[in-house]
């Protein structure tokens, strides 16, 4: 069909140009042409590279996942996801049959423990949590049909560090996989892969774009086979990054190491300040000589402790109501690595799903919080919690 004009409808190619972008050009375009069929085949063959159809890769995507790719050392080109959730759900999901028994780590991200605890047993796959730190423990879990460990580097949100090392001997021992979610820590701290991990996944929402504007996952296996499943999973189940997504995800990532040096160096001094003032029990900081596995954090993260910050004061909702109040330009919302501080409240957010039993055995009372720190003014930022606490508790 011809316009107006005369032309065609879509045009041929773009302009040509004997310079190019600075910048990552978006590419919004869902379909790709091909000149001939043989030409089409051979891309989806692999003989040559070219996009089709956006579900199954863009160039967007595959700017963000070949830096991601870099930073993690990833022996395979990981898969850029819709969601930190998608790329849990491949592997949970794209991996596992009925019949299977996946081990999890106690304190994983909260939809990654429903995740566990109620969808996969549905579909006829068991589940174990145990500690990360308890390699005795983990080994009695393992059954014949065990198929993975699904762990947290750090976890959220009470800052326990697995023993990688530990869990990796062990999976290698019996066989398994073992899947390191590495939000947390980021490549900047930490390597999974270097550590013996078998997959990667990482929310890129969080510290990675860093921005609070961003919804991608990222998910990348070590066997070629294995991440090539994973791809096809994600392709088949429609976990497709959206291109404008990925285009911000970009541009967020080029001052990537910039944010996350400079939040982490705040996080250090917020712990301190926070440990000193009355009315806050306790102060959870992987960096802190008193965090039960400093010795541990030290080994695996090298002396990068990253941004987050936990802590519980003393008192209840009532008094966890009156911090938000008082924490006077603080976010009080269920994220983490954004460029501004963030509060979250596992009771009423992440972990509201378990009882209140529950969360006191894994150590988050009403008083419980955890902050994402951000790229305010260390001085200023450890006055507004000062003042917050004191005014929630009275003291």
């Amino acid at each position: 069909m011809k316009n107006e004009t005369g032309s065609l409808v879509r045009p041929d190619a773009l302009p040509e140009s004997a310079s190019r972008p600075v910048v990552t050009p978006l590419s919004a375009s869902v379909v790709y042409a091909s000149e001939t069929p043989d030409m089409l085949d051979q891309q989806y063959q692999g003989d040559l590279h070219g996009y089709t159809y956006a579900r199954e890769g863009h160039p967007n995507a595959d700017v963000v996942g070949r830096r991601i790719d870099r930073m993690e050392a990833s022996p395979n080109p990981g898969v850029v996801t819709s969601s930190g959730m998608a790329a849990v759900s491949a592997v949970l999901l794209g991996v596992t049959q009925t019949g299977d028994h996946v081990i999890g780590g106690n304190q994983l991200y909260g939809r990654s423990l429903r995740m566990m605890t109620e969808d996969l047993p549905r579909l006829g796959i068991t589940t174990s949590m145990v500690d990360p730190g308890d390699i005795a423990a983990m080994r009695a879990a393992i059954r014949p049909e065990t198929r993975m460990i699904l762990i947290e580097a750090v976890s959220n949100p009470t800052l326990q560090v697995a023993d990688v090392a530990g869990l990796s001997a062990l999976a290698k021992e019996a066989g398994l996989l073992l899947v390191v979610d590495n939000t947390f820590t980021t490549p900047r701290a930490f390597r999974p892969f270097e550590w013996g991990a078998d997959v990667v996944i990482h929310s890129l929402t969080k510290l990675l774009a860093g921005h609070s504007d961003v919804m991608l996952g990222y998910v990348a296996a070590r066997d070629r086979a294995l991440n090539d499943r994973l791809r096809v999973f994600t392709v088949t189940a429609g976990m497709n990054p959206s291109p404008f997504d990925c285009w911000l995800a970009e541009r967020g990532m080029l001052s990537f190491d910039l944010r996350f040096d400079r939040a982490q160096s705040t996080a250090a001094r917020l712990a301190d300040h926070l440990a000193s003032l009355k009315g806050v029990k306790r102060v959870i900081y992987p960096g802190r000589a008193d965090h039960p596995d400093h010795v541990r954090a030290d080994a695996l993260l090298s002396g990068q402790f990253c941004n987050m910050v936990s802590f519980e004061l003393d008192g209840d909702r009532a008094v966890a109501n009156a911090f938000t109040r008082a924490a006077d330009g603080l976010s009080f919302a269920p994220t983490l690595g954004d460029v501004g501080t963030t509060l979250s409240h596992p009771a009423s957010s992440s972990h509201r799903a378990l009882t209140a039993e529950k969360r006191t055995a894994l150590g988050m009372s009403e008083g419980f919080f955890r902050v994402s720190v951000g790229l305010e003014d260390p001085g200023t930022l450890c006055t507004v919690f000062e003042q917050a606490v004191t005014t929630a508790t009275g003291n």
